[in-house]
């Protein structure tokens, strides 16, 4: 076995190591805001390169306000095509034939919105790391401390890394969450039910197909009966995203037990078209745009919720400790703030080798009430954009209507300023701070 130790070096300000698992967008956040702030950074990667999986992505309020806080707002944006963060509202309408107007979600003045390719974004983050910090095809199995305190990383290759601190990024699929909760993955996480498909359209396309409503300026929900479609415009208005949901209540909650290695599928474009026979012309254009093979993602959360997002000298960042389904938007927002949390502590002048644990627990004590509650939300507004009535029942379209007015208040209008001060007060009350 081959155990490689980090050596210190007269740059460092600060006397711990930090190990990233997992270079997707949280972890590379964390990355290059901490390397920047002096603490030596390694990132380890499963992948031959660094890739992210998906199309578009929607960077709420919070979102940017938590890449501002870290540095890292400027070079997103500039990685956006010609997108620009701007108030953008989120109109629903019916999946059914006269697309019925239901709810626009109006921003307030400062509540600016982006949407960016998810491989733009994680670019725009690689090109501020250090390349030298990271490692590829470097899949991490399991995380042990065996005959030392120090966490030692163990890789899919044989070798093992032997480091002060981990900061487990890898996902829904994460191996350093074992570590954490003494549970394998299928004691983890469970499927929601729900499939999506995903398609990135020109608009131009879009327009000459026929679409009479306007999806090229901002956000759209068509709401049908277990099923539902998220459209938005990325690279500057020039690509509409689509995400395309279905679900199948006919499976028996905690029945069905997919192999990871079948999260995502083949599928075909007939039986997208066929789920939303009974829905109207414009989701139904909007359809036949769909080109060539297709991929099925089974849509899993993590289930049940975690008790403690931190175990020791280890602590989950992003889906690694909350995945949730995409309803919201807002798994990145949750793994954003909780790189800024995590990473804010662990740079505190105060914060050395001797109180790490102190400054985790700090962080699990912010974040995971907030997060849990934000994965609980989101698997509510799935619910909410497939409950469209199915007959005539006013009051149920009202409750409907009440409910998407005020979906994201609780998400995009959070302070983090105030979870950044309560972290640092409960470690100053412990006497870690002075």
């Amino acid at each position: 076995m081959i155990v490689e130790s980090q050596q210190k070096t007269e740059s460092q300000t600060k006397g711990f190591h930090v190990s990233v698992v997992g270079g997707g967008m949280c972890g590379l956040a964390c990355a290059v805001y901490l390397s920047r702030a002096g603490v030596k950074v390694d990132v380890f990667e499963a992948a031959s390169k660094f890739i992210e999986i998906g199309a578009g992505l929607w960077l709420g309020p919070n979102s940017l306000r938590v890449l501002d806080e870290m540095g890292l707002k400027d070079a997103v944006v500039a990685h956006a095509g010609h997108g620009v963060p701007e108030l953008t509202p989120f109109t629903f309408l019916s999946a059914r034939n006269c697309h019925q107007h239901i709810h626009s979600y109006q921003l307030q003045p400062g509540d600016k919105t982006l949407g960016i390719h998810r491989a733009s974004f994680l670019d725009a983050l690689v090109k501020l790391l250090d390349p030298a910090t990271v490692h590829f095809n470097k899949r991490c199995t399991l995380v042990s401390r065996e005959n030392s305190s120090r966490p030692i990383i163990h890789f899919k290759d044989g070798t093992t890394f032997e480091t002060d601190l981990v900061i487990g990024t890898d996902g829904i699929k994460s191996a350093v969450r074992q570590a954490v909760t003494g549970k394998n993955l299928g004691r983890c996480v469970a499927y929601t039910k729900k499939v999506a498909y995903r398609a990135l359209l020109p608009l131009s396309n879009v327009r000459r197909a026929g679409v009479q409503t306007n999806l090229a300026d901002f956000p759209h929900c068509f709401v049908g009966v277990d099923k539902h479609i998220i459209t938005f415009p990325i690279k500057g208005g020039e690509i509409l995203n689509v995400v395309i949901f279905c679900t199948d209540h006919s499976i028996p909650d905690g029945s069905a037990d997919i192999p990871f290695e079948m999260w995502v599928q083949p599928a075909s474009k007939q039986e997208i078209v066929d789920s939303f026979a009974d829905c109207g012309p414009d989701v139904k254009k909007l359809l036949s745009l769909i080109q060539g093979p297709c991929n099925k993602w089974c849509i899993h959360a993590v289930d049940p919720l975690l008790t403690s997002y931190v175990r020791g000298h280890i602590a989950l960042v992003g889906d690694s400790a909350h995945g949730m389904a995409p309803h919201l938007g807002s798994g990145i927002s949750q793994g954003l703030e909780d790189a800024l949390v995590v990473c804010r502590l662990l740079t505190h002048p105060n914060t050395s080798t001797f109180n790490i644990r102190e400054a985790l627990r700090a962080y699990d004590k912010v974040r995971l009430p907030r997060a849990n509650m934000v994965l609980k939300r989101s698997a509510w507004a799935g619910t909410l954009y497939e409950s469209f009535p199915d007959d005539d029942d006013t009051a149920r379209l009202e409750n409907l209507r009440s409910n998407l007015g005020v979906l994201w208040e609780p998400v995009w209008k959070h302070d983090m300023h105030e979870d950044l001060s309560a972290a640092i007060d409960m470690i100053r009350r412990e006497g870690f701070l002075q």
